[in-house]
């Protein structure tokens, strides 16, 4: 009939077999992307921890720092989300020695393997991006095994020790950098420039010496001497009798050595006594001019690194944005991420603390 187009009736059933093969793989699509997102949904809802890069999982403290040149950080409490103090410090090493290695070693951290994830440890997952930085459980009698510390830390019992947390944290030092070599830092202190020391320790004041930072080549005497006198004097109830005190005494026995003369560095063997301009050109009863407004007078060229004393901040005082503090500044000059990502936060958010970090 004319102006009627007859299509076989073949045709149209073939082209319908068509369309529905189409539509057919169109929903298969549309399934295997709703099944992906909703594994993995479940695994961010179901489990707390997300996985280490490989290359970081298979590091072994050994193999990362035996060669002496790690910067190493420590925590001795169960905590596991840096503060944004803790971080600059991290981030800062990382930065000011980006072909070595900082590792930090961390109580409550079990399982390498593993990491907190982002949304519930920020600070953790800003550290753990930096190529250079790493992180380790810390056990302490795997750590103590060869090491005179260990028959002092298997008779004790840390739930009735006096300030444990930093007497575990003083012998944990010895035992590491005796053991890997490297520079050990108080996680309050902020890197500035690299220290041209192999062998050192940092002088607090005149004739005191600190154990907030000090370096040693690997089986270093010094240490080993030291790790013997920390259990034969061991006396927990005086604070830093293990630590700076500690310090102190074996670098008498070791050396005599005079008053400092300007900003030079006292040689003992070999062994350095570094200046207190190098790492506490702030001493501790002034600790308060970190957070005071800028003084851009106040010059630390002679400085490796600034100890910051978080220790003595009782008051809990605070980096804020945009107070042109010398800690706001510090932070945002050596730590830029962590000054972008923990402190530079929104209002009232709560990142832009200084908590009180490890010793």
């Amino acid at each position: 009939m004319p102006g009627i187009l007859w299509i076989p009736q073949k045709a149209g059933q073939e082209r319908d077999v068509d369309m529905l093969k189409e539509l057919q793989l169109f929903l298969l699509g549309i399934l295997l992307l709703v099944c992906v997102f909703f594994y993995q949904l479940n695994v961010k809802s179901s489990c707390l921890f997300s996985c280490l890069p490989p290359q970081k999982s298979q590091q072994d403290p050994e193999a990362l720092l035996g060669h002496g040149h790690g910067i190493v950080f420590i925590e001795t409490s169960e905590r596991m989300e840096p503060t944004p103090l803790v971080s600059c410090a991290v981030e800062s090493a990382a930065k000011i020695y980006p072909g070595q290695p900082v590792a930090f070693f961390m109580k409550g951290l079990y399982d390498t393997t593993w990491l907190p994830s982002n949304s519930t440890y920020p600070g953790f997952s800003l550290l753990s991006a930096i190529d250079n930085v790493f992180f380790f459980p810390l056990d302490m009698e795997r750590l103590f095994e060869d090491t005179p510390l260990l028959s002092w830390y298997t008779r004790i019992n840390a739930s009735v020790e006096s300030n444990w947390l930093h007497v575990s944290s003083d012998a944990s030092r010895l035992a590491i950098i005796w053991k890997y070599g490297g520079i050990y830092m108080d996680t309050d202190v902020i890197s500035i420039r690299p220290i041209p020391e192999e062998n050192f320790l940092a002088a607090q004041s005149s004739r005191y010496s600190s154990n907030g930072v000090f370096g040693f080549l690997p089986h270093h005497p010094f240490l080993w001497d030291c790790m013997e006198n920390f259990v034969e004097h061991y006396n927990s109830e005086i604070w830093g009798n293990q630590g700076p005190s500690l310090m102190t005494r074996m670098l008498r026995l070791w050396c005599r050595l005079g008053d400092f003369q300007e900003v030079s560095d006292l040689r003992c063997l070999n062994l350095s006594f570094l200046h207190p301009q190098r790492f506490y050109p702030i001493s501790y009863p002034e600790w308060r001019r970190y957070y005071e407004v800028w003084d851009r007078d106040l010059s630390f060229n002679d400085s490796y690194a600034l100890h910051l004393w978080n220790y003595m901040n009782k008051e809990g005082m605070t980096v804020v944005r945009g107070s042109n503090t010398l800690v706001e500044n510090l932070c945002r000059k050596h730590c830029p991420r962590t000054y972008r990502d923990l402190i530079q936060g929104p209002e009232g958010s709560g990142t832009g603390t200084l908590s009180a970090g490890n010793k």
